[in-house]
């Protein structure tokens, strides 16, 4: 469940603590072999929210008034909180044999004994500071893995094939919501047309105001 916080949103003072960059965090994975993936169960719902804030996280349904203790999805500074959080956890091992984006943790290895060793370290960092993960979406070991849009083995990294036959597929946009809406998908696909982070030659940026849509596909 996801409330409508926009209101609220404007009025928060903003967390710039920074998301990762994806290419930034792959770098790490040069000669791994082995890979277990764990995706945190209910993510943000695992903070509490302060006594005090308690209050504006209100919502209304047909039911009655609710406030949510843990936090809730929608509030701007979620991510940026929450990866925070991670990091602080994960820190012995960043860098070293696990990577952390938001909710979504990769563990690597170069061998499958030195595999099991991390798998446990890991697992049992997550008991004792009590943060549970979604059994469901548990994979381990795997030679190859799907992780942030993209696919990871031994030979390399290679954007998930599955997001691009969506941007194929996607119709073109003709509105500043469309396209709004569009360039969130390849900005989380870096190097998607094999052209250098950043290099486009799409009009995107144009002023949402200006009634021109010039869009061409590539």
């Amino acid at each position: 469940m996801c409330i409508d916080y926009r209101e609220l949103n404007k009025l928060t003072v903003k967390n710039r603590y920074p998301l990762p960059r994806i290419d930034d965090l792959f770098d790490q994975l040069q000669g791994a072999t082995c890979f277990s993936k764990i995706d945190l169960r209910f993510g943000y719902h695992q903070l509490r929210v302060n006594d005090e804030d308690i209050p504006k996280t209100a919502f209304r349904t047909r039911y009655g008034h609710y406030e949510f203790v843990v936090m809730p999805f929608g509030l701007t500074n979620a991510p940026a909180v929450f990866m925070d959080l991670m990091n602080r956890v994960c820190r012995p091992y960043l860098d070293q044999f696990v990577i952390v984006f938001i909710d979504d943790i990769l563990i690597y290895s170069k061998t499958e004994q030195e595999h099991e060793d991390h798998l446990r370290k890991v697992l049992e960092l997550l008991r004792e500071e009590q943060l549970y993960a979604k059994f469901s979406k548990f994979e381990f070991p795997l030679k190859e893995v799907h992780f942030l849009g993209h696919v990871i083995n031994k030979d390399g990294i290679s954007v998930d094939p599955a997001n691009i036959e969506a941007i194929k597929n996607w119709t073109t946009p003709s509105t500043p919501t469309e396209i709004r809406s569009f360039l969130g998908e390849p900005v989380a696909q870096p190097n998607l047309s094999g052209e250098p982070a950043g290099a486009t030659n799409l009009p995107l940026d144009e002023p949402a105001g200006q009634r021109t849509y010039g869009f061409r596909r590539t």
